[in-house]
Order: structure tokens, then C-alpha cells, then sequence
């Protein structure tokens, strides 16, 4: 179980070899929980590793057994169709319950080649779980995500790659972005036995699962560990650094390889329109986890005495817990509507309030007060109305040393020549594109979402669309 920061005066460490150093011993004895601003090193050094512990431990062999035994098994399983990748649910359980974990594992991969992470970040309460016949007969379902990981943990903790591949087709398939949707592609594609390069633009692929989702639901380098086990089938080639729209270019690619897959996400941020959003300690909150996420030492991470955090989906509450879990004073969720309509799950709201986040509902921001930076955000009151919310005359400020922005984002203009539907990448079928050749998933497509569990579905479907289209 995570731990709510402890409120502390004067954090101490115990010796200065175990904060790893001077400088650092000095940083954690000069601030607390208390300290104005924006500061480093807020708790104690113990803390830290208590508040980004594993949200959810995995199970022993006897746990598992018992977890995989309260599973009715059903002929018409309601919790596979809730599956976007649409795993053979009862089968795995019943796989662990017979004592055969790796075998559930293939079950589990052949469907979801990143089960390993899904077990982990999946939002399984709105999915499979909330699906469960137990869930609605008794309000407690099979715990089915953590099943999945204890099955892929014991599958992975093996010497060597459960897939093979075909043999080689001699066709080239380029991959941009190594991301959950590019990583299913890449390889489902290297399965067949096509040759793949995987481009993405930053210095480490992973996408979403390395860089966008709360440390401690991920702990362990996991997503990092995960993608060297994918790439362990052979066939894929990985260049980093690369980005579309720098020195990729779509008519380069198309002509270079026999087809191309798109799995880009969203790079573009939401801008709030709000006068002081450029303010000093008004950032993003995407950079803010990834950052996080990249930190050697959270010690070292700095974090404002009062937050606010402005949205109402899954990256707010996985910025807004983080920050409190690193010493944060007070920290608020605001969002313009009322609780009901916010994209984050009641599970994730509550998981929030646990840790000491404050949920504020029908408030939107209108200024940001600044001093050189950020000091407060000032909000008008809404109601919800049935075709969304509309502003009412009552205004409040909260206090605020620093203020995320997580309002959504948006494509980057790198992808002239395809058709858009709203602000995302038009498809039909499995992923194809307006453009002959070019197929695209993940949360860059207007089918997508945020979730990593439909972008691994759609590479998956993409690349098998990809591989008949090649082979004819």
C-alpha cells in the first residue's frame, strides 16, 4: 500500500551516506512538507521508497491459486468481451489454477504481446473486472489483473523468447513510434518474419508505458525491462532520436519501405487560453510524470508546497498523486464538471482522496496570479447542463506554487497527406489510412484512447492487416 506522506517539521536523515551525499543530506534537512515554493527533497529519505512501492504486489503461487479458484469459468465470459484485446480470460485463470502459469502466459501474449504491462497499468476496474460475474453478484470480482501479471511475470522471469519467427519474407516495414501500439506491430510483424525498423523520437522506446503512467504502478524499471523482452523475437530494428517531422518524413518512408505504420500518439499539449498560463511553474503534467518516471534519485525532484492540477482523466490523477507522494503540502484536482463526467475511473478518484488530493468539481480556471510566478489560479464556478457545463458568477482562488496542466493533447502536425477525423488520424478497417501503404493505431487515431491495452489491439490488428496486405 502506498502511504500518505508523512507530515513532517525538519526532515532528518539518518546518516548522510544513506541520502547519498552532502549536498543531498543538506537539501532534505532544509526543506520539509512546509516549505514555500517549489522545492527538492521534501521527506525524509525512507519515504520516498514507501510512497512509490508497488501499488499492487504480485501474488504468491498460493494466492494466485486461491484468487484463480474463485473463477467461475463462464462458457460466454462477459470479461472477454470487455477486453479490448479480447484474451481468452477463463482460459488463463484456469491455466493457474491447474498449475501451469507459463502456459497461461502464451494464452495471455498471444492476444496482448505487452500483457505484462496491461496486468499493471490496465484500468481493469471499467474493464474485464467491472465485467465479472462476481463483481455483480458479490461487488468483489476475480482479480483478474493480477492474475495476468503473475502469469507473464513467471513467463518472462525465463531464458529466451517464447515466439519465433517465420521465415524471412524479404519485405521491409517501417514502424514510427515505440510506443504500446508500435510495439505490438513491430512485433506481431517480426513474427511473420518481416524486417522492421522501429523509429521513435526520444532516447528510449516505451512510449506511454516509460514515460506517461505513475511511477508506482510500474516500479522495478518494468516498461524498460518489458520492451528488451519483445525485442528478444529478433527482426526489429531500433532507432531512437528519429521523429517525424524532423528527419523523417512520411513520402520518405513510404517510398523507402513496403508499408509504414504510424503509432505516434499525441506530442501536442492542450493550451489552457487562460491569461498567465506561460507563467513560471505552470507546466505540463505529461513532462512532469516523465520526468518523474526518468529520476534517479525523487529526492532530487522538485515539487510545490501547494499543487493544483487542472483536468479530469487519468494523467491528472496519476500527476496530482505523485506530487503529493512527493511531499506536497496541499495538492487540488480541478476539474470544470461535475465528478461523474471526469474520464478518470471512480477507483483512480478514490485511490487520489486516499493519498490526500482534494477533488475540486464544476470550477474552471479563468487567470493564473502571478509574481514572477505562479502564487494562485482564480476559477469560476460551473453547473453541469445536459449538452455540457456553462459558468455561473461565483469565483474562488486556490493558493498555488505550482500548477499542471492536463487537459489533453493533441497530434503534431508531422502527418500532411493524411485525412484527419476531428484532430486525429482517419482510419478504416484495421488502421489503414487515407494513404495507400500506411496504416496507423494508438491514440493518434481517431478510434484511439489512452489506454495502452487498445493501442496493443490495434498495432496487433494493424500489423495482421499489414502482413495480408504484403503477401497478398
Amino acid at each position: 500500500m502506498l502511504r500518505t506522506p508523512p507530515r513532517c517539521g525538519r526532515a532528518q536523515p539518518r546518516t548522510p551516506a544513506d541520502v547519498g551525499g552532502r549536498a543531498r543530506a543538506e537539501s532534505r534537512v532544509a526543506n520539509s512538507t512546509s516549505t514555500p515554493g517549489v522545492a527538492p527533497g521534501r521527506l525524509p529519505a525512507p519515504a520516498y521508497d514507501e510512497n512509490f512501492a508497488d501499488l499492487h504486489p504480485p501474488y504468491s503461487a498460493h494466492e494466485a491459486a486461491v484468487a484463480a479458484d474463485r473463477c467461475y469459468f463462464c462458457h460466454d465470459a462477459p470479461c472477454v468481451a470487455a477486453c479490448p484485446t479480447t484474451i481468452d480470460i477463463p482460459l488463463f485463470v484456469r491455466q493457474i489454477s491447474t498449475g501451469i502459469p507459463r502456459a497461461a502466459a502464451k494464452t495471455i501474449l498471444n492476444q496482448n504481446i505487452l500483457g505484462g504491462m496491461c496486468a499493471r497499468a490496465c484500468p481493469t476496474e471499467t474493464l474485464c473486472e467491472q465485467a465479472c460475474v462476481r463483481e455483480a453478484a458479490e461487488g468483489k470480482p476475480v482479480e483478474i489483473g493480477r492474475l495476468q501479471r503473475f502469469a507473464t511475470d513467471a513467463l518472462m522471469a525465463r531464458d529466451g523468447h517464447p515466439y519465433q519467427r517465420a521465415d524471412a519474407t524479404g519485405r521491409r516495414v517501417a514502424v514510427v513510434g515505440a510506443g504500446p501500439a508500435g510495439l505490438a506491430c513491430a512485433h506481431r510483424l517480426a513474427m511473420k518474419g518481416h524486417a522492421v525498423t522501429l523509429f521513435d523520437a526520444r532516447a528510449k522506446a516505451g512510449g506511454l508505458n516509460e514515460f506517461g503512467i505513475a511511477s508506482y504502478k510500474t516500479v522495478d524499471r518494468f516498461a524498460e525491462r518489458e520492451v528488451e523482452w519483445l525485442l528478444g523475437i529478433g527482426g526489429i530494428a531500433v532507432e531512437l532520436g528519429r521523429r517525424l517531422g524532423g528527419d523523417l518524413t512520411l513520402d520518405g518512408l513510404v517510398q523507402d519501405y513496403d508499408a509504414v505504420f504510424l503509432g505516434i500518439g499525441l506530442g501536442g499539449v492542450n493550451a489552457l487560453g487562460v491569461g498567465g498560463d506561460g507563467a513560471r511553474n505552470v507546466a505540463d503534467a505529461i513532462d512532469f510524470i516523465a520526468e518523474l518516471r526518468q529520476a534517479e534519485d525523487l529526492a532530487t525532484l522538485p515539487v510545490g508546497r501547494h499543487v493544483v492540477v487542472i483536468g479530469g482523466g487519468m494523467t491528472a490523477i496519476d500527476a496530482a498523486v505523485q506530487a503529493r507522494l512527493l511531499g506536497a503540502e496541499d495538492v487540488a484536482i480541478v476539474y470544470r464538471q461535475g465528478r461523474e463526467r471526469m474520464s478518470a475511473s471512480g477507483y483512480e478518484q478514490e485511490l487520489a482522496t486516499s493519498r490526500g488530493v482534494r477533488i475540486v468539481t464544476n470550477a474552471r480556471p479563468v487567470r493564473f496570479v502571478t509574481e514572477g510566478r505562479v502564487r494562485a489560479v482564480e476559477f469560476v464556478r460551473t453547473e453541469d447542463v445536459p449538452d455540457g457545463f456553462r459558468d455561473t458568477e461565483e469565483a474562488f482562488r486556490l493558493p498555488a506554487d505550482q500548477v499542471f496542466r492536463a487537459i489533453g493533447q493533441t497530434l503534431e502536425p508531422s502527418t500532411a497527406g493524411l485525412a484527419l477525423e476531428g484532430r486525429k488520424i482517419r482510419t478504416a478497417g484495421p488502421g489503414r489510412t487515407s494513404l495507400p501503404g500506411v496504416w496507423a493505431g494508438g491514440d493518434c487515431v481517431a478510434e484511439g484512447d489512452d489506454l495502452v491495452v487498445t493501442a496493443v489491439a490495434q498495432g496487433r490488428d494493424a500489423a495482421e492487416d499489414i502482413h495480408t496486405a504484403l503477401m497478398g
